[in-house]
């Protein structure tokens, strides 16, 4: 079993910048986030494996956010800049034992925070 721990949230103005953390308890091998707004399905936003440096960011996001991971502390981050008003959604880190095809979809990722909401506002 699993357990992960996000923190970072909050309300930033369009432009700036946030950090969210996922603390893993436990082991993880593929670790995501994804994102919901309201009304809108969730869907996945970087993915990273833990002995890997490269990632997959989904289209919105790139060159602005990135996933970087501290594994001596069993900590993957997403790192936000430039943040828009569409990127306002509820944040979640979901993990898994294995590789999977990209974008990561929910069905893989048996692992999952409890969410941290990111408002910006213009």
């Amino acid at each position: 079993q699993v357990q992960l721990v996000e923190s970072g949230g909050g309300s930033v103005q369009a432009g700036g910048s946030l950090r969210l953390s996922c603390v893993a308890f436990g082991y993880t091998y593929s670790v995501a986030w994804f994102r919901q707004a309201p009304g809108k399905e969730r869907g996945g936003v970087a993915r990273i494996y833990t002995d890997e440096e490269s990632a997959w960011y989904a289209d919105s996001v790139k060159g602005r956010f990135t996933i970087p991971k501290e594994n001596a502390v069993n900590t993957v981050f997403l790192q936000m800049h430039r943040l828009k008003p569409e990127d306002t959604a509820m944040y979640y880190c979901a993990a898994s034992w294995g590789r999977s095809a990209d974008p990561p979809v929910e069905d893989h990722f048996s692992y999952w925070g409890q969410g941290t909401q990111v408002t910006v506002f213009s």
